[in-house]
């Protein structure tokens, strides 16, 4: 009587053999990937990933080089060149000439009332914008991964309180708090009758966004955390005596690692958008110090009588928004292995 086979079929490794001088070949070498060789080729292969990557590294070295570059072009960010030289507006403040004043020496042409260069402005904004919104994702998520991480190993009571302290502050309105709470704590660094300093304007902007900004990033590593600390490595880990924290830092952070960075480029437009609306709304940024909000807020109050100025601050912010989100897009569909593309 025969007993039915099981199928021990394997997959075989790829062989690749290679030929000698003599016309011989020599021995099959073994060829093997790691998976962030995989990764990097899944996302070679995302051709508007590639695009989007191309056009976020533009905009980070237009921000590192935002004074090299205006060096170069000539122009200052924080010159009224319309004071300076009167034949660049009129008597109403309004540029002389098509598309507000643009020419070869201010390229973008320049703001109404004050004649500051736009293009100059809009580099620096690019570097304010972007060096603000990079420093509140970097805080925000280092306490969104440290709190979810935490709140989801250890469980019990601190999963609790914590949960609860979570949907407390997902419930309030984001955009509303950080106008009610930036001016509050503005006014606890510096007294009211001296003027505010501009990295005390920062410090404020950072300080109310992460803390109203970690709470997307706890939740989802949180359920991750739950499904990891019944792995076999943790249970081991434990049976040898390690800490909780030594287990969440060792054992569960470097397992979450792919989830973190695609977090991180996901959340950093956001943030930075939501820096730019602070500025627009009155209770971030001021003049002169260059900001992308700043420059719609001032382009909006002067769109009758030049809508170009409302145009390039417009289409920056919206170009780095879509390219970042289709970039961290791309870097979730590489680094995931059940994605098909």
């Amino acid at each position: 009587m025969t007993t039915p086979t099981e199928d021990t079929t394997e997959t075989e490794p790829v062989l690749v053999a290679s030929a000698t001088g003599d016309g011989g070949k020599k021995p099959a070498a073994l060829l093997g990937r790691t998976p962030g060789q995989i990764a990097w080729s899944r996302f070679k292969r995302n051709r508007i990933g590639v695009f989007c990557a191309a056009i976020v590294i533009l905009y980070i070295l237009i921000a590192i080089l935002a004074p090299v570059i205006t060096k170069l072009y000539g122009q200052s960010p924080y010159i009224p060149y319309g004071v300076r030289d009167m034949s660049l507006l009129d008597d109403s403040g309004v540029p002389i000439g098509a598309n507000g004043g643009m020419s070869g020496t201010h390229w973008f042409g320049v703001t109404p009332n004050a004649g500051y260069d736009i293009f100059a402005k809009l580099v620096y904004g690019i570097r304010t914008s972007l060096g603000i919104g990079l420093l509140i994702t970097i805080f925000s998520g280092v306490v969104g991964i440290v709190i979810g991480v935490a709140q989801g190993y250890l469980g019990g009571r601190i999963d609790y309180f914590v949960g609860r302290f979570t949907d407390l502050l997902l419930a309030l309105p984001q955009q509303l708090f950080f106008i009610a709470f930036t001016p509050i704590v503005l006014a606890a660094f510096v007294p009211m009758d001296r003027p505010t300093p501009v990295y005390m304007r920062v410090i404020a902007i950072v300080l109310v966004q992460t803390f109203l900004g970690w709470m997307a990033t706890a939740r989802l590593l949180r359920g991750l955390s739950l499904s990891l600390r019944e792995r076999e490595y943790v249970e081991a880990a434990k049976i040898t005596g390690a800490s909780s924290w030594r287990i969440i830092f060792k054992e569960l952070m470097p397992n979450l690692a792919t989830t973190i960075l695609v977090q991180m480029t996901l959340l950093l437009p956001a943030m930075v958008t939501a820096e730019a609306g602070l500025s627009f709304l009155g209770v971030g940024m001021t003049e002169p110090t260059p900001d992308w909000g700043l420059m719609f807020q001032d382009a909006v109050n002067n769109y009758r009588n030049d809508l170009t100025y409302l145009i390039f601050p417009g289409l920056s912010l919206m170009i780095f928004t879509i390219a970042f989100n289709q970039f961290g897009d791309a870097v979730r569909d590489a680094l995931d292995p059940k994605t098909i593309r």
